[in-house]
């Protein structure tokens, strides 16, 4: 394993929080450049954790998919054999705040009181995913998943995931969840020195794209 690998795979262990998944009211899958994590979404949704998938997400700061991302998503899991009658599509949010604050309003619109979401999002978005939403939806519960892919198979093309955007976008994240809890966006979290000091070692590097600005 290279020093990038070994510094990436240190905030990749930290990142996933290995929570455990009951039956839910709603699987509500954050959108993103990654089309495994509609699949995971879908897969959940046969085991019978819940009745509904809810996809959110327009385009990202890099788009890579043919439409917005609820959309590109739900059409993933229709054709795994989800029913369109159980989707739910907010095809607006830009970011993970917005996934969060949009898709409430959507259901307060249409008057569905949710309590408890099963989160879906990448390996390395575990973490911020779930504190966003502890801070922007307080009153509902929530576990957060991802695709289960291990550290060593996740960087594919195929899944517009190259080296360079895992490490921008993780390095990114790393940095959120330090500055993010004061601008009131996420609940604090604490960050072990080592893993703070792998995500200032591929800083140094280079891999800087999402840095908080």
């Amino acid at each position: 394993m290279s020093q990038i690998d070994t510094y990436a795979k240190k905030i990749w262990d930290y990142m996933l929080l290995h929570q455990e998944l009951a039956p839910a009211d709603a699987i509500f899958v954050l959108g993103s450049n990654d089309t495994r994590v509609a699949e995971r979404a879908a897969d959940l949704y046969h085991q019978g954790l819940a009745p509904v998938i809810i996809f959110s997400g327009n385009k990202g700061k890099e788009p890579s998919l043919a439409g917005p991302e609820a959309d590109v998503f739900a059409e993933i899991a229709i054709e795994r054999g989800v029913p369109e009658t159980d989707i739910i599509r907010e095809p607006e949010a830009t970011n993970t705040g917005e996934n969060i604050l949009f898709t409430r309003r959507l259901l307060e619109e249409r008057g569905l009181d949710f309590k408890k979401f099963i989160l879906v999002q990448k390996p390395y978005m575990e973490r911020r995913t779930y504190a966003t939403f502890r801070k922007q939806w307080p009153e509902a519960a929530c576990v957060v998943t991802s695709p289960q892919i291990p550290f060593e198979d996740y960087i594919d093309p195929t899944y517009h995931m190259t080296q360079e955007r895992f490490l921008n976008t993780m390095v990114g994240d790393l940095l959120r969840i330090k500055e993010y809890p004061a601008k009131g966006y996420q609940i604090p979290q604490e960050i072990p020195e080592d893993v703070w000091d792998a995500g200032q070692k591929l800083l140094e590097l280079g891999y800087s794209n999402y840095a908080v600005v």
